[in-house]
């Protein structure tokens, strides 16, 4: 026994940022970011806060599962960061829904969504709990160096969640890591310390840093694999996946893993076109999308598979049960 997802919901931050806003700021153009990302639009938190939108999307996510907050046994939160260091984020979502059980936080960068539910796996398993709130919020504009084209055009605020209860709707999961802080890293921000001398105290420098073409080689190899084996381990024939729902990261990456499995663009859904990559909450951002147009139905098998800073990836195979 361990989870069938009951519920969904997202909620993306509220200023879109079209690409040709880049094309005042720095040296690029629609047609360069369109062509190398798949990317046209994407949304900033400028009113709101991450809290906001982590609380918005968790809101949706129990009234569809028709549970209320009292009813949560447990809260895991996906983030590089919430709007504090302390209290976690998790534990500013359970105060504004009105929980009562443990939260905690979780940075698995892209890949937290996978690795939520596979800790909500274990925690099932071991019947410690009825039902869970998984919430991924990433705030990515904040940590975004606006004079990088390399990075500063491709990612964007958002937030994603899913409620769990018991069930057996989870066929497969793995989850893995590949120690690297060289290729994808955003440094911790340090104050200055009365006792290190002035010259040796680093500069503040925590944007996102990315090897582009190391990032893209390590999500081909490490997402083209980790399906494989997660097909080959389930004994799931490629063919009876209704979708790949992959981390929405760069469209290229999306094609190298459709022409690995073979399959028809069809199978791939994607929304990086409008909301860029809002790391953690990617893969329940869309995950909810296709739950509300209807477009998942009961008993369809989903894949979902993701790849992010650490480095991390993370496989799932869950047949929809609602």
């Amino acid at each position: 026994m361990s989870f069938i997802i009951a519920g969904t919901g997202s909620c993306a931050a509220q200023t879109n940022i079209d690409n040709t806003f880049f094309e005042k700021i720095i040296d690029t153009s629609d047609k360069w970011i369109t062509t190398r990302t798949g990317i046209k639009n994407r949304t900033f938190l400028t009113d709101e806060s991450l809290t906001d939108i982590a609380t918005k999307s968790a809101i949706a996510a129990l009234e569809e599962a028709c549970i209320s907050a009292d009813e949560l046994d447990f809260i895991i939160c996906a983030t590089l960061q919430g709007d504090y260091i302390m209290p976690s984020l998790s534990c500013m979502i359970q105060k504004n829904i009105g929980a009562h059980c443990p939260a905690v936080d979780i940075n698995a960068a892209c890949t937290g969504f996978l690795y939520a539910l596979d800790i909500a796996d274990s925690y099932f398993k071991s019947d410690k709990v009825r039902n869970i709130l998984i919430v991924c919020a990433d705030n990515m504009s904040k940590f975004l160096d606006f004079s990088d084209r390399s990075t500063c055009i491709l990612f964007g605020d958002g937030a994603g969640a899913v409620v769990l209860k018991n069930g057996n709707s989870l066929k497969y999961i793995n989850i893995t890591a590949h120690g690297d802080k060289e290729i994808l890293y955003i440094k911790g921000t340090q104050h200055k310390l009365p006792f290190i001398e002035k010259s040796m105290q680093e500069k503040d420098d925590n944007y996102l840093k990315m090897d582009g073409q190391k990032v893209f080689k390590f999500a081909v190899s490490t997402v083209t694999e980790d399906i494989k084996r997660a097909l080959s381990d389930s004994n799931i024939d490629s063919s009876l996946i209704k979708y790949f729902i992959l981390h929405q990261a760069n469209q290229r990456i999306l094609e190298c893993s459709q022409d690995f499995l073979k399959e028809v663009p069809e199978k791939f859904p994607k929304n990086l076109n409008n909301l860029g990559n809002t790391s953690a909450a990617s893969i329940p951002i869309l995950l909810d999308e296709l739950n509300k147009t209807k477009k998942i139905k009961k008993g369809d098998l989903i894949l979902l598979s993701a790849f992010g800073g650490g480095m991390t990836s993370g496989t799932a195979i869950i047949e929809w049960s609602y």
